[in-house]
């Protein structure tokens, strides 16, 4: 019986690993067409900083750029309960106070864990428009 569940385990993360695969695929179609090249996971994360900060801005330093990311990873995994906004400063950048401590993942689980929390960040996106 053990060798089923694990079987059954695994097909299940396939299913899973497929499903925010092909959704992953149908987003970056989507900045493609919009943005006009494909955006790696950095620059979606940039562009999901920019618009959670409202700072549509030409040029940001090397340091905006970095907290921009930040600022789109915190917002991300706030739906999950990692963290939870804590202000806005004068400036309009949101301040996030971190809930509980990120899991440990590969290389590959990490990503993944990312990829599901940015189509998620999307899809709500599209349901508010």
């Amino acid at each position: 019986m053990q060798g089923i569940d694990s079987l059954a385990d695994y097909l299940c993360r396939m299913n899973v690993k497929d499903d925010i695969q092909s959704r992953w695929w149908a987003l970056e179609e989507k900045l493609m067409a919009r943005f006009g090249k494909k955006p790696d996971m950095e620059a979606i994360l940039f562009l999901i900083g920019i618009q959670e900060v409202g700072d549509f801005q030409t040029k940001f330093t090397k340091e905006q750029k970095q907290d921009l990311m930040h600022v789109a990873v915190c917002s991300l995994l706030s739906p999950s309960g990692y963290y939870e906004l804590e202000m806005v400063d004068e400036e309009g950048w949101p301040h996030y106070r971190q809930l509980k401590t990120l899991p440990v993942f590969n290389f590959i689980e990490q990503e993944n864990f990312m990829k599901d929390h940015i189509l998620l960040y999307f899809e709500n996106q599209e349901l508010n428009e």
